[in-house]
């Protein structure tokens, strides 16, 4: 078996921040600008690469559902019989994670936070490959429950309070304390020090590793610890952002004090842009909106990641990648096999990460919000075959759709006169989407639950 961080199968450290916007750290814009300085999150971009064109899902559960699977959400809610599974429904026990994927090529796997794939018998993370973890099964905004006095118990099945839960592989899980909003404050402390733990019961064994950190923050509510509460005199979401600060850079220096700098892929990352709910005063830099809608607030967040040695430092690009890549990406590094009995949309970015390829080994993606395709991107172009009203989410069916320029006009406010001046470009973005309901219209869909 592989020795931990060998050349082939360098260990993995994945940080998943939940509904975070791509204006809030440094390197991108934000840092002291939003009232807390990120010297921890920005040295990864210094030791590596930092994409300022890294694309998720609108919503949490089909962001998280296509990093773990490399495919778009909308896939794993496809049936045979019957239509689109909703939104909310997580992944197949059909799917094969990037945990299992990694766990099938000799690593160990922990998930320290929050999971939102599945929250019944047979559909948590220790039975879609994670040897151990303790966390969330479902979403942050639970935490609003135990302390509303309009709560009523009984009132439906789904209407209870969510625990902080605790499962080993193989194991049923247990429930610990329940979420409520003291909880809240102290979870994503518990769960850096859970993998720190992690990290250094691993590096003494001889598997790889593979630890993934989907914190709580800064989904709401945005509540700080006690020892980040008031820390930077500009309000709660200014501390939160200086505590995941140093949660990070701890989890960095235990990687490097471990000697295991060199033998390890750092990422860090976000499922979403900013809330998408007024005054949560999240951050998404130039970009247009927030969560749940088709726009690049949504859709676009921070991407860096470090592997000294491999990828070069101090780089930059503007290339599409998407979220769904780092399943093939991976895989490619460690030597696994991918499967070949569904569709995979990601592709491996190996090449253009570790600086062998000039160019992304994409060109487009595409946007869903739920179970609606609304549009596609190509290169710096967009087109939107809908528009949202973002105060009220209303959805506009256009009788053209509309096309942006996003070099030109990042906030996407005017679209294109393509009339005049670019129809030419109609012709690769819907191809774009000709290509991809092709591709859906001849899916199977998963063959069981």
């Amino acid at each position: 078996m592989a020795a931990p961080g060998s050349e082939n199968k360098p260990n993995i450290v994945l940080v998943l921040m939940d509904n975070f916007g791509y204006g809030e750290i440094g390197v991108y814009g934000g840092g002291v600008l939003r009232g807390a300085a990120t010297p921890s999150i920005d040295s990864i971009a210094a030791e590596g690469f930092q994409l300022t064109n890294f694309n998720v899902e609108a919503e949490c559960t089909p962001s998280r559902s296509a990093l773990m699977t490399g495919r778009y959400g909308i896939r794993t809610r496809q049936r045979q019989d019957g239509p689109p599974r909703g939104v909310w429904y997580g992944i197949t026990q059909w799917e094969i994670t990037l945990a299992e994927m990694l766990s099938d090529s000799g690593y160990t796997t922990g998930i320290f936070g929050k999971w939102h794939l599945g929250d019944t018998e047979g559909r948590y993370p220790t039975d879609q490959g994670f040897d151990e973890w303790i966390g969330l099964p479902r979403s942050s905004d639970r935490a609003f429950w135990p302390d509303s006095n309009s709560f009523t118990p009984g009132s439906h099945p789904s209407a209870v309070f969510t625990h902080v839960m605790s499962a080993k592989r193989g194991e049923k899980p247990k429930e610990l304390e329940v979420y409520g909003r003291e909880k809240r404050k102290t979870i994503d402390r518990e769960i850096t020090d859970q993998a720190i733990d992690f990290i250094k019961r691993k590096a003494a064994g001889r598997q790889p590793f593979f630890a993934y950190l989907p914190y709580t923050q800064t989904h709401e509510p945005v509540d700080p610890h006690p020892d980040y509460y008031g820390k930077t005199g500009n309000g709660s979401f200014a501390d939160v952002l200086a505590q995941t600060d140093d949660y990070v850079g701890e989890l960095l220096d235990t990687i490097d004090e471990l000697g295991l700098k060199e033998k390890t892929i750092f990422i860090f990352t976000s499922d979403n842009g900013r809330e998408g709910v007024p005054r949560s005063f999240g951050f998404t830099g130039p970009w247009r909106s927030g969560m749940f809608s088709p726009y690049e607030g949504s859709l676009r967040v921070p991407f860096l990641i470090r592997w000294p040695g491999k990828i070069p430092p101090k780089q930059v690009s503007n290339d599409i990648v998407h979220q769904i890549d780092l399943f093939p990406t991976i895989a490619s590094i460690v030597g696994a096999d991918v499967p070949d009995d569904r569709i995979l949309d990601g592709v491996d970015q190996s090449d253009f990460l570790m600086g062998k390829a000039e160019k992304s080994a994409r060109e487009s993606v595409v946007i869903y919000i739920g179970n609606e395709l609304f549009g596609v991107k190509w290169r710096n172009w967009k087109l939107l075959l809908k528009e949202m009203d973002e105060d009220s989410y209303a959805v506009h069916n256009m009788a053209y759709p509309s096309i942006y320029n996003l070099l030109v006009d990042p906030k996407e406010e005017v679209p294109e006169l393509n009339y005049l001046n670019d129809t030419w470009v109609d012709f690769p973005l819907y191809q774009v989407v000709e290509d991809h309901e092709a591709s859906i219209e001849n899916d199977p869909g998963a063959p069981g639950p």
